[in-house]
């Protein structure tokens, strides 16, 4: 890596300067010149090298990006991962039958012989960082259409990536940053052996389920634990029952010292993304139209899901991951509307845009350069709404018919048949789909599908203009006179799609049966509504998103030269950040306040042994019974489950480590509050809050409840 003076890095940073409090994801790379000082200020015992270094061993050689949506952190030099229960509930879910059933009971493994592999999900480290703008943008001038640039950018991070990792078994990314303006380069260690070792039930680690979901006071105790295995060269491997548990660089002490009022707290994790510098006309967009439209949508299916769900334990099963997933975002996009309605975030917006313009206005240069921003803005979002709209319940309602959309997985496979490519990699391609029907039809039940395709195919059709809706609409109008119950029934009693042996023996003779399939109603929906939307709506929708985000990428560069005073943090796009701020409760609504921490009392108040989510399992409550709480206790004598913190978070921080101020864990970061969830859009100091599994609650679950203590033996803990 170039090395870079710290006078230069501070020169070229300066327009860099204050920013509300606790506000901000940084990238490790920086922090040394932006953040070290006031993170020691407010209790950091570290350095900013003991948090990010490529010349020692640093606490990011313990942070690992966990299957590509999660944080995980290592807390074992036997390669022991802890993460959240929702992080690994896939594949707890993907190893539980109605006989066996792990998310209901829980898994503990009592030998590294009894953890369980998981094909598919990975763990990566950053090996480094790196500034490649200047690289990146070497070859690109300001005369260049959209078109022409990014086909010089991506030739440019294409060539940049290959050199990086050249001779290694590393990968290497590039991410723009900025919207454009700047690109940085991430190192990559992926291992790809990652086992299962312990899951709390659910009764524990979903306790609260929906209700309780992006919720403050919390009682969840959202972990679960996998370990690295690696060859014996401590390198990446397939599965092989020759690994071996992975020898970290850095392992994370955990401290059940406990956390009180105002103590400094950070997190270190992959924040997955944030739209911090929108235009008031994208907020207006989201926060009136999309975010509305969504919440809808996925309250529909998620309420179908739910009754076929409540009525079969095999149902529940099959389509508890999807319906955890759905769920998540359903319930924060409703959050942030509110939030964004109570921060006035719209006003706020224009507020600032009235300062930046300010500025323009005073600056003949400026003025020539930046002075049709906002009319654009207003230009573009006028149209881009409306596609947006179109490409929302296109990707919510038509994509969440599972048959649909699993059908399109063949469509590429039968246009290259019906067009006569019959090279030898189509077979390549077959049993690529015969691979992906045994993961699909495990968890696939066609009575519920039916029923969410009468009901989405519906709701796309009344709240879509007609002359914007696929041909089949206009056939369901005019054969089923508009009746999409009776249209869904017609398909799903026709469809080869719904059947594992029809479609195993459709696979077995393409040549033959490509044709039949294309025949089959499930397909022909799928192909007329891909069709419709792939040509009318999408190119539209990116040449537009095209024009926005060039014209953000001069919006944000305008704002970082224009308006000094304010410290601009890059948004997050699942790269590593750290976020830093203080234990801390707050006030939700006016008379009603928060404290910063929820004891095992909070759980024994929410029991209901009538409501699934809020059962409490005999044990815990024996345990609760005799206050057998060991050396978790807090000096009080209770059972912390979960506290809160003023950290910058967002999806993809689940799972984080939360430190202490000299390095320590003291909890796994899982949620944001309700209130809070506007900051992906907007921060608000008094109301965002993220939430935290004590790790005490943490210990206590595996050693007392569980009698997993071993595991806490690779530990080193800090008393």
């Amino acid at each position: 890596m170039k090395k870079i003076t710290l006078a230069v890095l501070l020169f070229n940073l300066s327009f860099l300067i204050p920013v509300k409090a606790d506000e901000g994801m940084w990238l490790p790379l920086f922090l040394k010149a932006l953040n070290e000082a006031d993170m020691q200020s407010k209790g950091l015992k570290l350095s900013a090298e003991d948090i990010y270094s490529i010349n020692k061993s640093s606490l990011k050689d313990a942070i690992v990006q966990f299957g590509g949506g999660c944080t995980a952190e290592i807390i074992s030099d036997k390669g022991l991962l802890l993460t959240n229960h929702h992080c690994g509930y896939g594949q707890i879910q993907a190893h539980s039958t109605v006989e066996n059933d792990l998310l209901t009971n829980g898994f503990w493994a009592k030998t590294q012989a009894d953890e369980l592999p998981n094909p598919g999900l990975t763990a990566t480290l950053i090996i480094r960082m790196e500034d490649v703008t200047a690289k990146v943008l070497a070859n690109v001038t300001d005369g260049m259409n959209d078109a022409e640039r990014e086909k010089k950018v991506n030739e440019a991070m294409a060539l940049i990536t290959k050199e990086a990792i050249k001779g290694t078994h590393y990968g290497a990314y590039i991410r723009p940053f900025f919207y454009g303006n700047e690109y940085y380069m991430f190192v990559t260690e992926t291992f790809r052996d990652v086992r299962l070792v312990g899951a709390p039930p659910s009764s524990i680690g979903k306790f609260g389920g929906d209700t309780d979901n992006w919720m403050w006071p919390r009682h969840t105790g959202d972990f679960s634990m996998f370990r690295i295995y690696a060859d014996k060269d401590n390198n990446p491997a397939d599965y092989s029952k020759d690994n071996v548990p992975y020898t970290p660089k850095y392992v994370i002490p955990i401290s059940i010292k406990g956390e009180q009022q105002d103590d400094f707290t950070m997190v270190y994790g992959f924040p997955g993304r944030t739209t911090e510098y929108l235009s008031s006309q994208a907020v207006d967009m989201i926060m009136n139209v999309s975010d509305p439209d969504k919440v809808k949508i996925r309250a529909a299916r998620l309420q179908i899901w739910n009754n076929d769900m409540q009525a079969s334990d095999k149902v529940r099963i099959q389509y508890a991951a999807k319906y955890a997933g759905l769920a998540n975002y359903w319930k924060k996009w409703d959050g942030e509307v509110r939030g964004l309605k109570k921060a006035d975030a719209i006003t706020k917006k224009k507020e600032f845009e009235k300062e930046f313009l300010s500025k323009v206005d005073a600056d003949p240069a400026a003025k020539a350069k930046y002075g049709n921003l906002f009319s654009d803005f207003d230009k573009y979002y006028s149209q881009y709404t409306v596609l947006n709209k179109q490409r929302d319940f296109y990707s919510e309602a038509l994509l969440g018919i599972e048959a649909s959309l699993y059908a399109q997985s063949y469509k590429e496979v039968i246009d290259s048949m019906n067009n006569g490519k019959k090279a030898a990699d189509m077979k390549i391609a077959i049993d690529k789909l015969k691979a992906s029907a045994a993961a699909f039809y495990k968890d696939y039940n066609p009575a519920t599908d039916e029923k969410i395709c009468a009901a989405m195919l519906k709701m796309f059709s009344d709240n879509i203009d007609k002359t914007q809706q696929a041909d089949i609409f206009e056939l369901i109008r005019k054969k089923y006179k508009g009746d999409y119950t009776a249209y869904a029934h017609s398909v799903y009693s026709k469809t080869m799609f719904t059947s594992p042996d029809k479609m195993l023996e459709m696979l077995g003779n393409m040549d033959k049966n490509y044709k039949k399939i294309r025949k089959d109603p499930m397909y022909q929906l799928m192909q007329s509504c891909v069709t419709k939307f792939f040509t009318d709506v999408r190119p539209a929708y990116n040449d537009l998103d095209a024009k926005i985000t060039a014209l953000n990428r001069t919006y944000m560069k305008a704002m970082r030269e224009l308006i000094t005073s304010k410290k601009y943090y890059p948004d997050a796009n699942s790269t590593l950040r750290v976020a830093y701020g203080k234990v801390n409760g707050y006030y939700p609504k006016d008379g009603v306040y928060y404290s910063y921490f929820t004891t095992l009392d909070g759980i024994m108040e929410k029991e209901n042994s009538l409501v699934d989510e809020f059962m409490v399992s005999p044990k815990l409550k024996e345990l609760y019974r005799k206050k057998d709480y060991g050396q978790y206790a807090d000096k009080d004598g209770n059972l912390r489950i979960a506290f809160c913190a003023s950290n910058h978070t967002t999806g993809g921080n689940s799972g984080s480590p939360v430190f202490n101020g000299e390095g320590q864990l003291i909890g796994t970061n899982f949620d944001r509050n309700w209130e809070g969830t506007m900051s992906d859009i907007i921060y608000n100091p008094d109301q965002v809050r993220n939430i935290v599994l004590d790790v005490r609650y943490t210990l206590f679950v595996i050693d007392k409840f569980a009698g997993a203590g071993y595991l806490l033996n690779e530990m080193k803990i800090i008393k």
